[in-house]
């Protein structure tokens, strides 16, 4: 099962990939992924806490996959076990003209607990996506 949201957003690249990196602020302004902490570099871990739109705290570590600075950020996680269920997750940042980039978000769901309850997931992880795009957008163009 796959999900995916987008949003344009009238900032530079590297302002979005700033926001989207900079995990020690994301408490600050993000509603969907409360907290997290460490380091956007391949090879590394973060540690996620999202928060459903019913209020369930849903934490995990993922894996950096790819980081491309000003592009793509790429990560796979997994609650308690890879076969229980597991998440690919791509940030990207796509050249939109005029100084405007497309933000997407894209996750997919593997393992049991995903198979189980797609219809549950895909509604709750397209709504995390939107707010967090929406929250983005905002943040980056809200004058500092």
């Amino acid at each position: 099962m796959e999900v995916q949201a987008s949003t344009e957003i009238s900032a530079p690249a590297s302002a979005v990939w700033t926001a989207l990196t900079d995990f020690a602020r994301y408490a600050d302004w993000n509603p969907f992924i409360r907290r997290a902490r460490g380091s956007a570099r391949p090879g590394d871990d973060v540690h996620v806490r999202v928060r459903s739109s019913f209020g369930l705290p849903l934490a995990f570590r993922a894996r950096v996959l790819d980081s491309d600075e000003n592009h793509a950020l790429h990560w796979r996680g997994h609650v308690l076990a890879p076969w229980l269920a597991c998440g690919e997750h791509w940030f990207a940042i796509e050249p939109a003209g005029d100084g405007r980039v497309r933000f997407v978000q894209r996750e997919r769901f593997t393992g049991l607990l995903p198979w189980l309850g797609a219809r549950l997931l895909a509604r709750e992880t397209r709504r995390g996506f939107e707010a967090m795009n929406e929250a983005l957008a905002r943040r980056v163009t809200a004058p500092r």
